[in-house]
């Protein structure tokens, strides 16, 4: 641009960098500089002479004075920290993130679920709590963890069984959650990779529309897991360098609430707790009395949920049972590598009279004996199975829509983010950036289980915030490569 175009003048008189302001910022205050109190445009000319931005060489004019007295540059001048303060702000993030989805639920009409198939879609298999997951009278269940059905039924105890209302009221606390996740993404992010990273990351998650999604969509508790497995990620970096057992109280605490929540959570309990150990080892600090503290912890707060089962069940369930049957929906005689949902008993009228007949603990063991029936008879084609349903956790699986090109797009935004994520993750280790090796752990523990069953875009989202954090580290790294890369002589004298 030419020193005498007159958005030179936004650059020399404010402090307008890419770390230090926003596109707001930037917007509101070219367009208020550049117009004075009764709307008169700056003199062109008074801008390319430096009279009113003034130099060692060329002092401001009488001109430049009055204008200074006399137009509003104090209040644009002002905006510029306001919004500085506002972008660096936790209380903020959380704030805007939780109401642009209130404002989803809202507008989009997302609280009103069909009432098709007595309600199953809302809450689909935790929708009657620890009875008849599915749309029958079945009985006791152990289908689904307890946590989230508890807070279900809590909520239709206040505002009604299945009403709008406590839709609602239930996807308005799947968005807190969500917007509550700004929190740890800002802190592990902060710690790991610095606060630039840290304010785009928490950003990123608190305006991507694809992550607001499933908590303004889904009665489930896809948004507690994200946020519970990132605070356990962030305890276990603190971990390190706390003394003490308070830590590790919280450590069994937190553990014990995603076991209730999510059991495939529990993936990631051994190698952060492996991980904390080793870490604080390196220090010198004892860790034996904080693993016993925490396993303690852990197994008392989960303990009456399993003599629940063994006592509904009259056989041991470690908190949910349906592995067998999720195991048999992604291997089989038809198996493609994605989700088999023609055997699930709400798609399949013999599956379930199947259900109904055997009951839940036999229907299950039956259907894990046929998947392992046939990983058994053809281990080659389990193996290239499980390689397509890796392809598909991280690539996207196949999907329909009525726009050809939207599934295509969608699918290619999420290869995107993994590869972003995977590339992140390899520079991570190699600049031996604190706590890369936590994140490296997580993303290769975490997904295994979906590689046996079945993959599904809501799977891999408890683990997008550290995913988030890893793109958003990348991309600042490539940024920062480019503004220090120099220039070449053609380019030099432009």
């Amino acid at each position: 641009m030419p020193e005498s175009a007159p958005n030179s003048f936004v650059f020399k008189i404010l402090p307008i960098t890419p770390y230090s302001s926003g596109i707001f910022a930037d917007f509101f205050a070219t367009v208020m500089i550049l117009k004075d109190r009764g709307g008169r445009g700056v003199p062109p000319h008074l801008v390319t002479q430096g009279h009113l931005t003034g130099s060692p060489d060329r002092p401001q004019t009488a001109f430049a004075q009055q204008q200074k007295e006399t137009s509003p540059a104090p209040r644009v001048l002002r905006f510029a920290p306001i919004w500085t303060r506002i972008r660096t702000s936790l209380f903020w993030m959380v704030v805007i993130s939780f109401a642009l989805r209130l404002c989803v639920i809202i507008v989009m009409h997302t609280y009103k679920f069909r009432s098709a198939e007595e309600n199953f879609g809302f809450g689909w298999e935790m929708g009657q709590g620890f009875s008849n997951p599915f749309h029958a009278v079945t009985g006791p269940t152990a289908w689904e963890p307890p946590l989230y059905p508890y807070l279900i039924a809590g909520v239709f105890k206040i505002f009604g069984i299945y009403t709008n209302a406590s839709a609602f009221v239930l996807l308005t606390l799947n968005s807190l959650f969500s917007a509550l996740t700004c929190i740890p993404i800002f802190l592990i992010a902060k710690r790991c990779f610095g606060e630039k990273v840290a304010i785009a990351s928490a950003w990123t998650w608190a305006l991507l529309p694809y992550v607001m999604y499933w908590c303004t969509r889904w009665v489930w508790e896809t948004s507690l897991s994200a946020l519970l497995i990132v605070l356990i990620f962030l305890l276990t970096l603190d971990l390190e360098n706390r003394d003490g057992l308070r830590p590790w109280l919280f450590f069994g605490l937190l553990w014990d609430v995603a076991a209730l929540t999510s059991p495939s959570l529990l993936s990631f309990l051994p190698v952060s707790g492996l991980w904390a150990w080793y870490q604080r080892s390196k220090r010198g600090k004892s860790s034996l009395g904080g693993i016993v503290l925490a396993s303690v912890i852990f197994f008392a707060c989960i303990t009456p949920w399993l003599v629940r089962n063994y006592r509904t069940f009259g056989t041991p369930v470690f908190i949910r049972d349906n592995f067998g049957a999720e195991l048999r929906m992604g291997n089989g005689p038809w198996a493609d590598g994605t989700w088999m949902y023609y055997l699930h008993p709400t798609q399949n009228t013999y599956a379930m009279q199947q259900y109904e007949n055997m009951g839940e603990i036999a229907y299950i063991a039956e259907r894990k004996r046929q998947a392992l029936e046939f990983i058994k008879e053809d281990p080659g084609r389990f193996l290239r199975l499980s390689l397509k349903r890796f392809v598909y956790y991280w690539a996207g699986a196949p999907r329909s829509s009525q726009i050809w090109w939207l599934a295509q797009v969608k699918n290619s935004l999420f290869l995107a983010s993994s590869v972003l994520a995977f590339w992140a993750l390899g520079r991570a280790l190699r600049k031996r950036i604190p706590g890369a090796w936590l994140f490296f752990w997580l993303i290769l523990i975490y997904p295994a289980v979906y590689y046996v069953v079945f993959p599904y875009p809501r799977y891999r989202h408890p683990i997008e915030p550290e995913i988030a954090i890893l793109g958003v580290f990348l991309i600042t790294e490539a940024a920062k490569r480019g503004a220090s890369a120099p220039l070449s002589p053609a380019g030099a004298g432009h």
